[in-house]
């Protein structure tokens, strides 16, 4: 099926997301991610089009250091619920089932998705952040980097946003990928794919 990639965002990282930076709290303190009240959105490129949709963050958390300063995070995301938008019935299940399916990420084996924050960088501008740190997909780890924004809300919400764009060739996902396969043409799908995420936090 060619029109089968759009979902490594998840991938969500991811998920992916995930690693943002605030302003300082108290020492010690770790807000857990509100997963009701955040998103990750992906989208996914092919020769002939595009494909785009959501995954679920499973669960997550931010510290702070001795100085009450972020410093940290791990957060899951849930692979199972890979989600296509821009197609309906049948044709989004079908989507979905492959993108799940051990041609994609194979969730029956790899459920879930991880990011672990080594390094959280500011950028000389208030809530502007750079993030560093490991992304783990179907049991291969890289290091992503991605420029985070946030604010601080009502209540102590933290409201992080930031766009990641990733390449499913690094961790082992082929399926139509021209970096693994000669002679596709239009099949094509591109290793490529985008992240727009949208994390919430609270105490």
């Amino acid at each position: 099926m060619k029109s089968t990639f759009s979902a490594f965002a998840f991938m969500t990282l991811m998920v992916a997301f995930v690693g943002l930076s605030f302003t300082a709290f108290n020492a010690g303190t770790t807000m857990r991610v509100d997963t009701l009240n955040s998103s990750v959105q992906w989208t996914g490129y092919k020769v002939t089009g595009q494909h785009n949709g959501v995954v679920n963050i499973k669960s997550g958390a931010l510290t702070y250091n001795e100085k009450g300063f972020f410093n940290g995070g791990t957060f899951e995301i849930d692979m199972t619920t890979i989600k296509c938008l821009d197609l309906q019935g049948d044709m989004a299940g079908k989507l979905e089932g492959h993108l799940k399916s051990d041609d994609f990420f194979g969730t029956a084996n790899f459920p879930s998705a991880k990011y672990v924050i080594t390094k959280v960088i500011p950028r000389g501008k208030p809530g502007e952040y750079k993030i560093v740190g490991n992304l783990t997909i179907k049991n291969t780890t890289k290091e992503v980097k991605f420029d985070a924004n946030l604010k601080e809300e009502a209540g102590g919400k933290i409201v992080a946003t930031g766009d990641i764009k990733l390449d499913r060739s690094e961790f082992d996902v082929r399926y139509g990928s021209g970096s693994f396969f000669d002679g596709l043409g239009d099949k094509t799908i591109y290793d490529e794919f985008d992240l727009k995420v949208k994390l919430t936090a609270v105490r």
